[in-house]
Formats: C-alpha cells, structure tokens, sequence
C-alpha cells in the first residue's frame, strides 16, 4: 500500500494510492494525515485497506498532487557509506560499524518543493537513499525483531554542501540546510516492500542518471540500522532513516571533472516499487 501526505486548499490531508488514483482518505474522516495513520491501530488501518475495494470513492490525479512533508519526525537519523562502492570512490574503506549522524528536522523538504541552494556554498551534491518510516518506538531492539517497528519506505535525498561538511568529523554542517533532506512523496507499507531485495535505485539530474544500484547493496542491512540506532536513540513513530547512498556522487569523481549542483537544477530519485522523489534547486 502506498500512502502520501498532501496539500489541499492549503491544508494538509492524507491519501492512499489506488489503481484508479488518489483517495482522499481525511475526506473520509479516516486520518488527518499519514502521522495519524502510522499512530492508529490495526483497525484504523484495516479502514484505510478498505478503500481498495470501494469503486465508488473519488479519486485524485497524483500528477496534480501538491505534496506535504511524509511525516513530522522527532528525529531524521542518517546513515554514512553503507554501499562499498561510494565508500570506495570518496577515499575509504567500507565501516565495520554504522556511521550514524543527523539532520535537523527543518532540514526535511516534500516532493516538488523548491530547495534553495545558500550562496555562500558552491559544492552541492546530492545521495539518493532509501528512507526507513519508524513505526512504533523502538528503544534497543534485537535485529531480528527491527523490522517489525517499521511502518515503511519511502525516497530520499541526502543533499549535501561538501565545503563545509568536512568542516567537522561529524558531518552536520553540510548536511542541515533548511530543505537538504527532501523525503517522499509514497510512503509504502513494510508488508508491500522488500528492502532486501534488487529495488533498483537511481539518481538523475536534470535527466541524465548519475546514480544505479540497488538496495540489496547495502552494507549494512535495514535491520540492522535500526536494531543498531535504537540502542543509541529512542526511535519514535514517524521519525525518519535515511540509510546510505550507492556509488556516483559528484565528490568521487576526480577534482578537476567535478560539476556541482547549481541553481536550476532539478534533481529525481527514483526506487523500484516506491516511486519518485522530485526536488527543483533554486
């Protein structure tokens, strides 16, 4: 199942995918936004499954949809070098242990939404990642119990300003701009998606793909980011995990050939069975 948060008359509401288009779930009186329905119970759930089978409900374009940010996270946990080909190609050796560092929450941005490159940086770059949706609070949990806190997957782009990220072994400083972790617009449901499995993932600017994995690839598997984050943050509902970019970003080619991102780009991540997340650079 796939569900997305969008704008209506400028307020936000929740829809659900279908074969037919969108169905404006909050109309329905069912969830206000995606939080409610990651919040509800298996019976509120087992309603918004009901609107599969009910043909007579109108639908939306998705095309004309004005997303809203998926959820309204606690907490944006990233994950660093987790495809051996991008630890390579930026110099390093692939982790033994997770590297884990943060976004703030201003940092998240829709799909669609415009995201302004500051002029006091030049080296923007972008990571296309797959995003864990938590589902439940989740304090360390065993790995082979993680999963079972997720409510989710969605798209994601861990946009970066390389000047001033290795300003700090931390990374944050160029990772936090307001709007550098675009995530959505689906969020599709763990029962419906396979993050193990050959999802092809890519990344294109401007039209030409700059990225091609997939998430089978990882490094680090999603049970394991999120046993291993849970014993050292508690996860709560709606907080998001974006869990590494493969190989292809512009800081691993050869200085000299590098062409950063600029203003006017428009930078697409595409998943395999999720969707694609869009994000113009102004």
């Amino acid at each position: 199942m796939k569900l997305c948060n969008f704008k209506l008359d400028g307020k936000v509401r929740c829809g659900v995918l279908t074969d037919r288009g969108v169905v404006d779930i909050t109309a329905l009186g069912i969830a206000g936004s995606l939080d409610e329905v990651i919040a509800g119970d298996k019976a509120s759930l087992a309603r918004v499954e009901k609107v599969f089978s009910d043909t007579s409900l109108p639908v939306l374009d998705p095309e004309g949809l004005e997303f809203s940010n998926v959820t309204t996270p606690q907490k944006i946990v990233c994950v660093g070098l987790n495809y051996k080909k991008h630890a390579e190609e930026t110099g390093g050796e692939p982790p033994k242990y997770i590297v884990f560092f943060s976004k703030f929450n201003d940092a998240l941005a829709a799909s669609g939404q415009p995201v302004e490159l500051p002029e006091w940086q030049r080296c923007y770059d972008y990571e296309a990642e797959l995003v864990i949706v938590m589902g439940k609070p989740a304090w360390n949990v065993p790995k082979e119990e993680a999963l079972s806190y997720v409510f989710g997957y969605t798209c994601g782009n861990d946009l970066s300003a390389r000047d001033s990220q290795f300003l700090s072994s931390q990374w944050l400083p160029g990772k936090s701009f307001p709007g550098f972790a675009p995530a959505g617009p689906w969020v599709v449901t763990r029962d419906s998606f396979d993050p193990g499995a050959d999802n092809r993932i890519t990344c294109a600017v401007n039209g030409a793909i700059v990225q091609d994995d997939v998430t089978s690839g990882m490094i680090f598997d999603c049970a394991e980011i999120v046993s291993s984050a849970s014993k050292y943050f508690r996860l709560g509902p709606g907080d998001l995990i974006f869990t590494g970019t493969p190989a292809g970003v512009i800081l691993g080619k050869p200085k000299g050939t590098r062409v950063w991102l600029k203003k006017g780009d428009e930078v697409r991540v595409t998943i395999q069975g999720i969707g694609t997340l869009v994000t113009p650079l102004v």
